[in-house]
C-alpha cells in the first residue's frame, strides 16, 4: 500500500522488515531520548499505523497513526517526523495530510498529536495546523517533555 505525492515522496506501509527499519531509524534520529529497538517498532506495527516517507529509494521521514480505542477516549494520534535535513520541503506537510486523512477514516472523537517540546520546526507546525496544546509531561528519567495537542476542528 503506498500514496505518491507531488513531491515525489512515496509513503509505503511499514509492514515489512525493511520499510520497518527505516522507520525504526528515522524514529531514533528525530526521537533519541526515547529511542526504540526492532523489536518494539515490530510490536508497534501491530497496533498502529506505521509510514515510512521516501525520497527515492532515501528515508526522509515517517508516521504514525495510532487508531482510536475505548481506552484512550477514542482519540486517534496522527505523528509526523521529518529527519531534519529534510524538513522545510513540505514533506511533514505530506505526511501529517496523508496521516490525517487515515485517521479521520476512522471516525475518532478527536485527533491529536504528540511533539518533543525541543522540536521547535514540529511545535509550530502543529500550531499552525490547528492543534492546541493539552499536556506535557516528560517519560520517566527524560530531560525533554512531550507536548500532546488536540486537533480544534476535527
Amino acid at each position: 500500500m503506498s500514496d505518491t505525492h507531488v513531491l515525489r515522496v512515496t509513503r509505503v506501509r511499514a509492514d515489512d522488515e525493511t520499510a520497518l527499519l527505516q522507520w525504526h531509524d528515522v524514529h531514533n534520529l528525530v526521537i533519541p531520548p526515547d529511542p526504540l529497538t526492532p523489536a518494539e517498532v515490530r510490536e508497534r506495527s501491530g497496533r498502529n499505523r506505521l509510514y515510512v516517507a521516501r525520497l527515492g529509494d532515501t528515508p526522509v521521514g515517517c508516521s504514525t497513526v495510532r487508531p482510536p480505542t475505548p481506552a484512550n477516549d477514542s482519540v486517534a494520534t496522527v505523528i509526523a517526523r521529518v529527519l531534519p535535513a529534510h524538513r522545510r520541503r513540505g514533506h511533514g506537510a505530506a505526511l501529517y495530510a496523508h496521516g490525517l486523512r487515515r485517521a479521520r477514516a476512522l471516525a475518532p472523537a478527536a485527533v491529536e498529536t504528540i511533539v518533543l517540546a525541543s522540536n521547535g520546526d514540529g511545535l509550530r507546525f502543529a500550531l499552525a495546523h490547528g492543534f492546541t496544546e493539552t499536556d506535557r509531561y516528560l517519560l520517566p528519567g527524560a530531560d525533554v517533555a512531550y507536548v500532546t495537542l488536540r486537533l480544534t476542528d476535527a
